[in-house]
């Protein structure tokens, strides 16, 4: 469906391993492999976008929709007190992979989150722990 140079594009095709959290016509969503918080997931639409200012509409819309539920999921599975949604388009605003995605970061009262994060590797069983109770 995308660029065989993408990463995301390749989770999509099935070339590369992810944890899924939620899939529908136009969007896969699964877990950051580094969270900022428990929980941390990306949406990303199935076609290829650079970003958002790219992004067609019935895409980048169909993401805002995934990534509404899964905040949502974060609250009430996973006992978050809110959630942060967050997209960045191009590199001035921090983006780094260049297919459109958003970050859906459960908050936790005094988790200590300063935003914009800076991403470290993640335990990976704590990842697939909050997966589970995402799916």
């Amino acid at each position: 469906m995308g660029s065989e140079d993408c990463i995301f594009c390749r989770i999509v095709d099935g070339e590369l391993p992810a944890t899924l959290v939620r899939e529908d016509e136009r969007t896969i969503a699964f877990m950051d492999i580094n969270p900022a918080t428990r929980g941390h997931c990306l949406v990303i639409p199935k076609n290829h976008h650079d970003d958002a200012i790219a992004a067609s509409p019935e895409d980048l819309a169909a993401c805002a929709v995934a990534a509404g539920d899964l905040a949502g999921r974060a609250v009430e599975r996973l006992g978050a007190d809110g959630a942060a949604v967050v997209s960045f388009a191009r590199p001035a605003a921090g983006q780094t992979v260049f297919h459109l995605h958003f970050h859906v970061v459960p908050r936790y009262i005094n988790d200590g989150l300063q935003l914009p994060w800076i991403p470290q590797p993640g335990d990976p069983d704590a990842i697939a722990a909050a997966a589970k109770e995402l799916s």
